[in-house]
This record gives C-alpha cells, structure tokens and sequence, in this order.
C-alpha cells in the first residue's frame, strides 16, 4: 500500500480581480467574471517564480509530516514557467529542502498536468522499495499575454505531495491517463507567451480527455461517481468542472471543497493538486476522492484516493491550510503587473 504521507500548498497573498483587468484593456468586466467565473486570481510577487513556489510548499509538506529530508529519494517539479531553460529547478528546490545528494531529480512539463505526472512516475519508487519518500511538486507562475482572455484566470500557486508506504493520510488506490496529439494550447522556444486555440480548448481537449481518463478509471476499478465523497477536477475557469463534473456524474457538493479556481484562479501545474490539497485539509477516513487533471497537448490523469484514519491527528497539527491562505489576501493594482511584465519580458 502506497499513498499520500504528507502534503502542503503555497498561494501567494497578491490577489488582483479580473474586472480591474477588464476594465484596463476597456472591457465589459461583468462580461468577463460571468462568463469565466473567476472574481479574482493569485499574482505572484516580483521575486517569486515557481521555484519559490515550489519551496515554500514543499516546505509545509516536510513540516507537516515531520519528515526528514534527506529520507527523500526523488523529487520532480512539473511546471510550464520553469525559470530556466537549460537548468533543473528540482535541484534548486532539493538544495535549499536539505535533501542532500543521494535523490533522483527531474522537472516535467506537460502543461497543467505536470505536477500529477510527477505522481504517477515516482509512486513506482515507493512500490517497488527504491525510495522511501518521493516528493512530487506542481507549481506554475501562469504565463498570458497582455489582454488576452488567458490573464483574466492565469494564476500562480503551488502544491508539493510527499508519498511513501508508512504513516499514510490517503491511500492511492489506482490512476490511469488518456491522451493524444491535440494541439489547444502551445509555446514555442523563442516565445514569450503561450497561444491557444480559442473554444477548440473545449470540447476536443479539455473535455475528450478528462472524460477519457475518468471513464477509464471508473471503469477500471468498478465504481460510480457515488461511490466518492468528493471530487477534483483541473480548473482553467469556472465553467469547464462544473460541465465535465456533470456529464460524469458528480455533484456540485463534491466539487466544492477543492473548487478554488474564484479566488486563485488557474495556477496551471497546480491547479488540480491545490484543489487536493484543500480536500484533505477537510476529509475523513474512509473518505473517497477522485482526481482528474488535464495539460492541454494533450492529456488528463486521473486518480482515486481513499483516506485514512491517519488524518485525524494530521489534520490537527497541520498549519496553513488553503482556505487559510485564500483568505490571507492584499490586492494589488494592475499597473503593477503590467510593470513586472514590461520589466520582466523587456516588451
């Protein structure tokens, strides 16, 4: 039995709403907010990227389950805003966590999904004994291009999962993925900023793969919808779960506790694995929890969990959980973004 040991998540403090957005590129804000459901985003600080992120959660992770760092064999970061092109932000985070030398470290990117990739490859180093503890991060400091639709819900955040086989607060029971070559959303090298394809985005993407892999999964472990307590799904806005969740078969309630995309927005890598991360911080044993992220490309993973009586006390010396953190807010003004982003991307 493998599963989930610890965990923690970072959501930066700046919020910024979408109509201030809206309002600067003299837009109809209601327009937007209604049509995204999205009332206001995470904004990373200036000195904050997501290897930052990546730190500070991971960091809660370890503090949480009292874990000794260097008992950490693997440590992946997936993200599509790694600072470097040519430079492992996994190193940079094991580094200054106190890991040592003796791990395994890789960055992923898949999009949105890269994070619960990570999940995925390195549950089979605790199964199979190589590694005690692995440590899998999704963190993004979302990328859009000024006045694009994609600004209104590009967020930024971080989620760091600590999985090993002793001291588990949520088994992983099983996973599978679905995916293909459907081109959504893309960057190339030499660019500054991601390209999507508009509503394409929908239905051959988001939709075709989070409904592939979830059919998939409950089909392959024999169980409906019902069966769960609650249920994640990966959150480019407001609108895309709360479709995909009914043409599956779950409720609004069993989304709602890890349904924070109205308040961080979409932190891309992190979006699915913050919204697990705010369901544990609530569940109970015996709890079921299903899981499906999506990275436009394209490809969606989804997972069953299954709590453990372990939360209890879990849960109880936890500190900053994330609706703590959605609350702990300043907003700022957009001329300051538009600042970083000039500074930043020399435009």
């Amino acid at each position: 039995m493998i599963g989930i040991v610890s965990y923690g998540a970072y959501i930066p403090k700046y919020r910024i709403k979408p109509s201030q957005i809206a309002h600067a590129w003299g837009r109809d804000a209601s327009e937007v907010e209604n049509s995204l459901g999205v009332y206001e985003k995470a904004v990373a600080s200036v000195d904050e990227d997501a290897i930052t992120l990546s730190i500070e959660s991971a960091y809660k992770a370890l503090i949480n389950g009292n874990i000794d760092p260097k008992n950490i064999g693997a440590i992946t970061i997936g993200s599509e805003s790694h600072p470097y092109a040519v430079k492992p932000s996994s190193t940079i985070v094991a580094g200054i966590l106190g890991m040592g030398n003796d791990y395994l470290a890789a960055d992923l990117e898949f999009a949105c999904k890269a994070g619960t990739a990570g999940i995925q490859l390195m549950s089979g180093l605790v199964q199979s004994g190589k590694a005690k503890y692995v440590l899998a991060i999704g963190s993004d400091v979302a990328q859009s291009k000024p006045s694009d639709v994609l600004e209104y819900t590009a967020g930024s955040a971080s989620a760091a999962f600590i999985l090993g086989k002793k001291n588990i607060i949520a088994k992983l029971i099983d996973f599978t993925s679905f995916s293909s070559d459907t081109p959504d959303f893309w960057r190339k090298d030499n660019e500054k900023f991601p390209s999507h394809a508009g509503r394409f985005t929908g239905e051959p993407a988001y939709f075709a793969h989070v409904i592939g892999a979830s059919e998939a999964l409950l089909k392959k472990i024999n169980l409906k919808p019902s069966n769960f307590k609650y249920a994640v799904f990966h959150m480019p806005n407001a609108k895309f779960p709360k479709t995909v969740s009914k043409k599956l078969g779950f409720s609004k309630e069993q989304m709602e506790p890890g349904f924070v995309v109205p308040y961080i927005g979409n932190p891309y890598s992190g979006s699915s694995m913050v919204g697990l991360a705010a369901t544990l911080d609530i569940a109970k044993p015996k709890d079921k929890i299903f899981v499906c992220s999506y990275g436009s490309g394209a490809g969606a993973d989804a997972f069953v969990f299954e709590v453990t009586p372990e939360i209890k006390a879990y849960q109880k010396s936890m500190k900053d959980t994330v609706t703590s953190q959605i609350k702990n807010k300043e907003y700022i003004d957009y001329s300051l973004i538009a600042k970083n982003i000039l500074t930043k991307y020399r435009i």
